[in-house]
């Protein structure tokens, strides 16, 4: 590694640290990478074979603190209520700050307090922290210390929704209906029976149905978005693969803008907002393929499909219109570890140092 960054990765062990690990040492850019954990009896090696070779260690996460001050970048992959409590030191000493835990999500310390049930120890921090969909704030990076990436289910979701918002389309007439199935890696390298090969295998895994943590965050920025309050309603599963998510959105269109709308409309809609292929936003590509079938015919390739996004950090969306319902349906996949997590913080990352936000992540899916 021979780039000027130096850049420290806490929570080094999980799923989300070992990919940012793994798209660092790819980067151009990146001439050192500081992998942090509190237990460091194991070899980096040994936790993350599939890096084999690539040089790096363990520190413990003292002694990354000690030496924040010498780093750009300090990528925090912990739990939810961790974040809090690192960042205002790492901050004090000097270096940027891109959290992938849910602390720095909420300008409300109440609104945390409410989803997360736990009161927020840094509040100070919030009005500061900058939401880091890096298509939606690209302008506010360069200058921010602290960025919170969205969590894997919104970033899929806000992407999704995004061009609709901003034309009003998420009005009051009824909730944003969001069913997402997530790889297993979404649900944390921590092993548990349920997400036993044997158990997921052949099965999927639905969770939190009394209401998903993540609505909030959604209807929070989505709100923001629109102009007024959005409901959203998630239903979410584990599904038989590690990596991905695919999102099924249906939005009932308001009475006064369902003149109009088709597939073709709504998708003229999508590229004029991201652009066609890499003409606007580099990875949110939209799927306007023709649909050359008849009424119910399985033209699959009109949608997106989770395996031409995984191990990227592409956002691929479709989006199609039920004239007998008036509701909007979209299809959003993306990687969750990737797009979803890494792969964003690393965009994120890149705007703020002043790079290209391409820099290091251009690779496609296998």
């Amino acid at each position: 590694m021979t780039g000027r960054l130096r850049v420290g990765v806490v929570g080094a062990t999980g799923w989300a640290g070992r990919e940012l690990c793994r798209l660092l040492l790819g980067h151009p850019e990146v001439g050192e990478i500081v992998p942090a954990a509190r237990d460091t009896t194991r070899s980096f090696a040994a936790v993350h074979p599939n890096l084999l070779g690539s040089g790096l260690e363990f520190v413990h996460l003292d002694a990354l603190v000690e030496r924040a001050g010498a780093l750009d970048v300090v990528f925090l992959c912990v739990p939810a209520g961790e974040a809090m409590g690192m960042a205002p030191e790492l901050l004090r000493r000097g270096t940027r700050v891109v959290d992938l835990s849910a602390d720095f999500r909420f300008p409300d310390p109440a609104l945390y307090e409410r989803i997360y049930a736990r009161p927020h120890s840094s509040p100070e921090l919030l009005p500061e922290a900058v939401f880091g969909v890096t298509e939606l704030v690209r302008d506010r990076l360069p200058e921010a210390r602290l960025v919170a990436n969205p969590g894997c289910y919104v970033i899929s979701v806000l992407l999704g929704l995004l061009p609709l918002a901003e034309e009003g389309l998420l009005g009051s007439a009824g909730s944003v209906h969001v069913h997402a199935v997530n790889g297993t890696t979404g649900a944390s390298a921590k092993p548990t029976r349920d997400l036993h090969h044997a158990e997921v295998f052949g099965s999927m895994l639905p969770y939190s149905l009394e209401g998903h943590r993540h609505s909030g965050e959604l209807e929070l920025h989505l709100g923001r978005l629109a102009g007024g309050p959005v409901d959203v309603v998630m239903s979410t599963a584990h599904g038989a693969f590690a990596r991905g998510i695919l999102a099924q959105i249906t939005v009932l269109v308001p009475p006064e803008h369902r003149d109009g709308l088709s597939r073709e409309a709504l998708t003229a809609r999508y590229l004029g907002r991201y652009g066609s292929d890499h003409s606007g936003e580099h990875f949110v590509l939209v799927n306007d393929l023709e649909k050359r079938g008849g009424a119910n015919a399985k033209e699959y390739g009109a949608y997106p499909r989770l395996s031409n996004v995984v191990g990227t950090n592409y956002c691929h969306l479709g989006v199609d219109h039920d004239p007998a319902r008036s509701v909007i349906k979209v299809v959003s996949v993306i990687d969750n570890l990737g797009k979803g997590a890494a792969g964003s913080a690393v965009q994120n990352m890149n705007v703020m140092v002043g790079l290209p936000d391409t820099t290091g992540l251009r690779a496609y899916a296998p």
